[in-house]
């Protein structure tokens, strides 16, 4: 008789914390993502001619639309009954340090962000809202996976009972059974998928069109999440007894614009490359100027 493995997971949430002040894992992973997607984008526009200098107001809108977004998807998705039915729960939209990020929210905010930001920047720059999404959903994998390890410390957004090896009792939870730790499902998935689409911008570029890598990434990983969703315990009471829960119909538009995107990509999409990179220079000094002019 083998004797059922399974892992005990207790870990605390807090790395350390200071009177009132907690630095917590998730919190450092989610950070930890944007660090990640700037340096990611560092090499793209280097690569393409886009000046350097954007990638601190491309951080700044990234950073306020993922937060706003994730937030207010969770509360409008979710539970909306409790933060928009007393002012003690709208009060509480504000609070994000109490959890509650939604995914898809966060999804939505960030195609408005870059909306802005392409339209801002983008016809200086020769780069426009696609563009700009086939190479955010690259870095968006790496921080999604990082965020869904957050999720693990947390002890959170986990599966149903397993008698897989590999199951998590998650002790914190008072769960005495072990559970899917479908945290790390889709951090793999994410990380594979990131790690395809950046081999693909790596040695396909000059051969695709705008829009393949961003259908590409919402067909599979909003694909995977569906498929994940079928073993999770339900994240609110009135997904008990749903057919497909919040989650998954949430999905489903994403994977149909993903195909759509395809279809476009390959009928009428811009190469994805920029053909003709401005090389923009620093304007000279008024004593360059001077010396120029033989003065």
């Amino acid at each position: 008789m083998f004797e059922l493995l399974f892992v005990n997971w207790h870990v605390n949430p807090e790395i350390f914390h200071i009177g009132p002040f907690a630095v917590r894992w998730y919190s450092l992973l989610f950070i930890s993502g944007f660090f990640i997607g700037w340096y990611i984008f560092k090499w793209f526009f280097k690569r393409e001619g886009v000046p350097v200098t954007l990638l601190e107001p491309l951080l700044y809108t990234l950073l306020i639309g993922t937060i706003v977004g994730a937030r207010l998807g969770h509360c409008l998705f979710y539970q909306p009954d409790y933060y928009f039915g007393s002012w003690k729960g709208f009060w509480e939209i504000f609070m994000v340090w109490k959890g509650g990020l939604a995914s898809h929210g966060g999804t939505i905010a960030l195609i408005l962000a870059m909306w802005w930001f392409s339209h801002h920047y983008g016809r200086k720059y020769d780069f426009d809202l696609l563009w700009i999404l086939d190479r955010l959903c690259i870095a968006v994998c790496f921080a999604g996976a990082l965020i869904r390890i957050g999720n693990l410390f947390n002890s959170e957004i986990y599966g149903d009972v397993t008698s897989l090896p590999w199951g998590f009792i998650f002790e914190l939870r008072g769960e005495t059974e072990p559970k899917h730790p479908t945290q790390i499902y889709e951090a793999l998935s994410y990380t594979i998928l990131g790690l395809v689409l950046l081999a693909m911008y790596r040695y396909r570029l000059e051969k695709l069109n705008r829009g393949t890598l961003l259908g590409i990434f919402f067909i599979v990983l909003f694909g995977m999440r569906f498929l994940i969703e079928f073993i999770k315990e339900p994240q609110v009471g009135f997904e008990e007894g749903m057919v497909l829960n919040m989650g998954q119909i949430l999905s489903i538009p994403f994977i149909l614009i993903g195909i759509g995107l395809i279809i476009y990509s390959l009928g009428w999409g811009k190469p994805a490359m920029l053909q003709h990179p401005q090389k923009h220079k620093a304007e000279p000094t008024r004593h360059a100027k001077s010396l120029a002019d033989g003065k």
